[in-house]
């Protein structure tokens, strides 16, 4: 892909060049704003589906939310902290967070114009009717009114707030209406009132014409795609929780609390019980974010504003619906007709055959990329395990499984059939915790042997180990893989699987399991890089490698595929490379703290990002090594915390027909891409990129549905 120059008056850095200096680096916050507002372009984009544009707008406020109860709360503490050193581009948290405000605003108003103004209206011509209480008939109004009088009702606590009532505690990213009403004798009174969750936040409700005296009907009865916000229907009827008053005002507001907790695990004298109490804390963590609609008076607003102990910044106002996250519920509409047409995932010829996954490894590797390949391949290489007699033993990592896991099923299957099973569980994968502690509790019982992690690392390597009784005596057959041993998300992310029974992989996968299960100084290993020791070294030397190469022979080339590059470490040796003249493709889809096309620094590195239907998720690493070509696939983005604080692992593909496959089917094609890519630009903004008049329109994720997948409706 062709570099793109720095513009001619954009005098970054000074000659010679000081490869620390600040202007080289994007702010980490500012480019994940960047990537959250190119989810937001997808929402703009008018040949997507319509239900799928909505799909985009509530991942956008979704990933907003995580922002500020993750990242900005991380700057506050910082703040407060008096915390001095500063990130690889020099700003300091108070100039981080005032930069995210100006930058959110625009966004906001984007997202706002693209919902009222594009989206909204053409749900109504697809007869999809997201409706405020104000357009409501009378009829309409009056069902609604029986619904809450006998639903929802009952479920209102009011919590008053005066000089003997201290004010309530507001929940993390909970939905209140704060109340104000006049009392004959008291005067005006404040109160809040917190919306249930136990309901729809898009109420559905009948058209006029349906509305009878007689009809009792219950709202999830009705069929019509007719929806009003469950908290305005609340405040329509807030007469009710306070009987003898005069309802003042009634105005919707939500507030986001920092969510970021750290355990002290050698403090810690049961890790599960102590991530258990932190999890609660959550609801109690300081408040980062409030939020509130345009027509909230100054005078609740003040309220809010001492009561929670915030200053003007953390105060966000709006003109329409708080906390659109909730737009998913639309998506559960059937109208295929709005949504991107459904495909079914390949099964590889090699796995279509009847025999046993352990006898296809043993010829030769297998290569997975979801989800255009299907992801069973990985529940039936455990199902079989569990059921084999030959299986002796099976270890795995588990990170983010998902509320019901066939995962899970097989290994407990393998535990009541005889099997010593080790799971490592990551009790500490952020907001997957409960779910992690319920399934971790559910294997111990079945006998399970299960680690929570490893002290003061989180365990992000994704790993299965099976040790099984052959003819030829005992192997080792691994599964590895970029994402979560999730059946799920393996739908909506792309990550590739590797299956193998190389011995060298498998020893090494085997004294991984014993270090992070038992004690071990182990920190070599034979095939695989792993983190939090080497791989940065590993990685380094792989692009001085590169770099000697190019001065000698001019054919320098590295290409990375990942989500996020901040390591300042990693990124001066791809500047270093770049002042040699190797050529560097970077495909990075969220965060990318590098500029590209600087002149002198980064003139031979591209940064490319592309945000589709499936989010990117798979990390391959390619270095041309003078034709001895090496491809990494794993688990690790190039970050601080990869590299530093999470046991992480990149494996090698050394098949020649797989490596094959991974750069000529995939890196190739999305390096190709010309429809979905942007590319960044070295002031830190992205462009679009089109086809060129000579260009044919490639779509990588399009192209991988057609040809890697089957292309048809998936009708399962």
């Amino acid at each position: 892909m062709p570099t793109n120059p720095a513009p001619s008056h954009l005098k970054i850095v000074p000659d010679p060049v000081d490869l620390g200096n600040p202007k080289l680096y994007i702010n980490r916050e500012l480019s994940w704003l960047q990537f959250n507002a190119r989810v937001l372009e997808e929402a703009e984009d008018l040949t997507h589906p319509l239900l799928e544009r909505v799909k985009f707008l509530s991942i956008f406020s979704s990933n907003l939310d995580e922002f500020f109860m993750i990242r900005i709360s991380g700057l506050r503490e910082q703040l407060s902290g008096g915390v001095l050193e500063a990130p690889p581009d020099g700003m300091t948290p108070s100039e981080q967070i005032a930069a995210v405000r100006q930058e959110l605003m625009d966004q906001l108003s984007r997202f706002s114009h693209c919902w009222q103004n594009d989206i909204l209206p053409k749900l109504e011509l697809s007869d999809i009717h997201v409706l405020r209480y104000s357009q409501l008939q009378p009829k309409q109004k009056k069902l609604l009114g029986r619904y809450f009088s006998r639903e929802i009702f009952p479920t209102l606590t009011p919590l008053a707030f005066d000089p003997a009532h201290p004010f309530p505690h507001i929940s993390n990213l909970s939905f209140n209406l704060a109340v104000v009403a006049k009392d004959p004798e008291r005067g005006e009174c404040f109160a809040r009132v917190k919306i249930p969750t136990t309901f729809p936040r898009l109420l559905r409700i009948p058209n006029e014409d349906m509305v009878t005296e007689s009809e009792q009907l219950g709202l999830t009865e009705l069929a019509a795609n007719n929806f009003v916000w469950l908290e305005e229907v609340v405040a329509a009827n807030i007469g009710l929780l306070f009987p003898g008053l005069k309802i003042m005002a009634a105005h919707p507001f939500r507030i986001t609390r920092d969510a970021d907790f750290e355990i002290e695990e050698d403090e810690a004298a049961d890790l599960l019980e102590s991530i258990e109490e932190q999890i609660d804390q959550r609801h109690f963590g300081s408040v980062v974010r409030l939020e509130i609609d345009q027509s909230t008076p100054d005078s609740i607003r003040d309220v809010l504003v001492r009561n929670l102990s915030l200053a003007p910044y953390q105060v966000y106002t709006q003109d329409l619906p708080l906390g659109l996250s909730s737009l998913m519920e639309l998506t559960r509409i059937e109208r295929p007709d709005l949504k991107f047409p459904p495909f079914l995932p390949a099964t590889p010829e090699l796995l279509q055959k009847s025999e046993s996954l352990f006898s296809t490894i043993r010829r030769d590797d297998v290569l997975l990329y979801h989800p255009y390949d299907n992801f069973m391949p990985v529940v039936d290489f455990l199902r079989e395990a569990a059921k084999d007699p030959n299986v002796l033993t099976i270890k795995q990592t588990l990170y983010r499984v998902g509320s019901k896991s066939p995962i899970v099923d097989a290994l407990m299957e393998a535990r009541e059939n005889g099997k010593q099973v080790a799971v490592l569980f990551e009790l500490k994968a952020r907001f997957d915790e409960e779910n992690n502690i319920e399934w971790a509790k559910k294997l111990e019982a079945e006998g399970v042997h299960v680690v929570y992690g490893v002290l003061g690392l989180k365990t992000h390597a994704k790993m299965c180990l099976v040790v099984r009784r052959d003819e030829d005596g005992l192997r080792r057959y691994v599964h590895l893989g970029t994402g979560n041993y999730n059946p799920v998300t393996s739908r909506i992310y792309t990550d590739l699987s590797f299956f193998t029974c190389q011995p060298a992989v498998g020893a090494d996968v085997s004294d991984l399991f014993n270090a992070l299960t038992g004690y071990s100084r182990k920190d070599s290993y034979s095939k695989l890089l792993v983190a939090p020791r080497l791989m940065r070294e590993q990685l380094l030397e792989r692009i001085n490698r590169e770099i000697d190469r190019h001065k000698t022979n001019q054919d320098g080339y590295i290409v990375f595929k990942m989500n996020a590059l901040a390591d300042k470490a990693c990124i001066q040796a791809l500047y270093r490379a770049s002042q040699t003249g190797v050529k560097i493709d970077l495909q990075v889809r969220g965060v990318c703290g590098l500029r590209p096309g600087v002149p002198g620094v980064s003139d031979n590195i591209t940064v490319t990002s592309i945000v589709g239907r499936f989010l990117e998720h798979a990390r391959i690493y390619y270095f041309r090594n003078g034709g001895q070509e090496e491809v990494f696939l794993g688990s690790a983005d190039l970050m601080p915390r990869n590299l530093d604080r999470r046991v992480e692992i990149m494996f090698p593909v050394e098949s020649p027909r797989l490596r094959e496959m991974v750069l000529h089917d995939l890196l190739n094609i999305y390096l190709k891409d010309n429809v979905k890519v942007r590319r960044l630009l070295p002031d830190g903004g992205y462009e679009r990129l089109k086809p060129k008049k000579h260009e044919t329109p490639l779509d990588a994720q399009e192209w991988m549905v057609n040809c890697r997948g089957k292309g048809t409706v998936d009708k399962a």
